[in-house]
């Protein structure tokens, strides 16, 4: 768990990129396999007429839409995950020419590469036209004092969102405490608890979650 203390004029957005999946039918396609692997999302047309009672039921679907170089292929297992909820179909490690291969099925409806997308927190204001101490912040306060907590992956302390530069003393009302060892926490970043995981994060997920909240 997080907690900030938010002594600035600053109001972020969060935007969320979402990656699609895409589908295909059962055509046999035998490609080259000397290319190198890269994970690829496939999304297919879910079936009408079949029930997937276990994950093996989908995965084995969703492995019969593999050229039949990759499904034969004595490497690691090729299906990375299937999916079955907001999208259907799956993610696996592919060449080049066996997503083109897969591409061609009639019940796919998409095949893209995997893509690594940056957050970009700290150029929301720019991107929307807001700048500190003029327009529509001039006189706005925006939470100013206000202690935030947030339970989510850990938190990386040294990322610039909390710095504590010209950032008075926590409110005198904060009671809590700083699990991290050191000088992690400071005037921006006021406590940190560690109730299961790891404090620091590997994920990037609760980092960017309090930058959105609490960024100075």
């Amino acid at each position: 768990m997080q907690i900030v203390s938010d002594h600035s004029d600053d109001f972020f957005l969060g935007l969320a990129c979402l990656l699609s999946i895409s589908p295909a039918d059962a055509a046999i396609a035998v490609v080259d396999t000397s290319s190198p692997l890269s994970n690829y999302i496939v999304q297919v047309r879910k079936p009408t007429d079949k029930d997937f009672a276990t994950p093996e039921d989908l995965d084995a679907f969703h492995g019969s839409f593999l050229p039949t170089t990759a499904a034969s292929s004595n490497e690691e297992h090729r299906i990375v995950h299937s999916y079955q909820n907001v999208v259907f179909g799956f993610a696996a490690k592919l060449t080049a020419e066996e997503s083109d291969a897969i591409r061609e099925k009639d019940s796919v409806l998409y095949v893209r590469p995997e893509k690594v997308l940056s957050l970009h927190t700290t150029h929301t204001p720019d991107f929307l036209g807001l700048h500190q101490g003029v327009g529509f912040w001039k006189d706005l306060n925006l939470g100013k004092g206000m202690i935030i907590g947030v339970l989510d992956s850990g938190i990386s302390p040294d990322h610039p969102s909390f710095s504590d530069k010209e950032v008075p003393l926590p409110p005198a009302k904060w009671k809590g405490r700083c699990d991290f060892n050191g000088t992690s926490c400071n005037n921006k970043l006021i406590g940190v608890r560690l109730y299961t995981g790891l404090l620091h994060d590997d994920v990037g997920h609760g980092t960017h979650i309090v930058g959105n909240r609490c960024e100075k």
